[in-house]
């Protein structure tokens, strides 16, 4: 095993994970609290510092376990959910729908403005601005760009307790919604399911192509 290898991988990956889950966290509750809803403003979530959104298992000890297991070739990880009261809402169900897409949208973004650093600002002084510097920079936005755009795909499966899946809860006809709301439970197990079997490729790599014609245009 290239330990080498994996520390430096973690070097790289570390930055980029923690920005991608606490922008994505951080949107949930900006969207709701614009909505209405400030339990996530009471709960301090509305902030940048990485340690009110981290969760020990899925900030930490997962992504470390992804790395070392596949030696780097796949990181992923998740923070605390953001809590948030629908009922604070005017429209509940499009709130929850508005909220859940902020997500995946903050991820979106943040790929965006990386991609815009390393072709526009950083790129142009290659050979201008130190190796040691300019080699781990530029490797640390190339992993917040994709990192960004996984979770951001990932999320956008449509399962709850997923973004996705929230967000087809809310624009959905209530039927539908109701039983998509009684499947929640059961939300997690489908899609460890979905991980192991290889299923969720259908549906994620799609979408991190089309995200990435996204960014070609930046």
């Amino acid at each position: 095993m290239d330990f080498t290898g994996i520390f430096r991988q973690i070097i790289i990956s570390a930055p980029a994970i923690l920005i991608a889950i606490v922008f994505h966290e951080l949107a949930h509750g900006w969207v709701a609290y614009k909505l209405g809803d400030s339990t996530a403003k009471l709960s301090g979530r509305l902030t940048l510092n990485p340690l009110s959104h981290i969760d020990p298992f899925g900030t930490i000890i997962m992504p470390l376990m992804l790395i070392i297991l596949t030696s780097g070739q796949w990181v992923f990880g998740y923070a605390k959910p953001v809590p948030v009261n629908p009922y604070n809402f005017k429209n509940p169900r499009a709130g929850m729908a508005l909220c859940a897409a902020g997500g995946p949208a903050a991820n979106l973004l943040v790929a965006i403005v990386s991609t815009v650093l390393l072709k526009w600002i950083l790129l142009p002084f290659m050979g201008v601005i130190p190796d040691f510097i300019f080699n781990p920079t530029v490797l640390i936005l190339k992993s917040t760009i994709l990192i960004n755009i996984v979770l951001a795909a990932f999320n956008l499966i449509p399962i709850p307790p997923l973004d996705g899946g929230r967000i087809l809860m809310g624009i959905l006809p209530l039927r539908y919604s109701e039983f998509m709301e009684r499947i929640e439970p059961y939300g997690s197990l489908i899609v460890i399911l979905l991980i192991v079997t290889g299923l969720t490729k259908i549906f994620v790599l799609p979408l991190v192509k089309f995200f990435y014609s996204i960014l070609s245009l930046f």
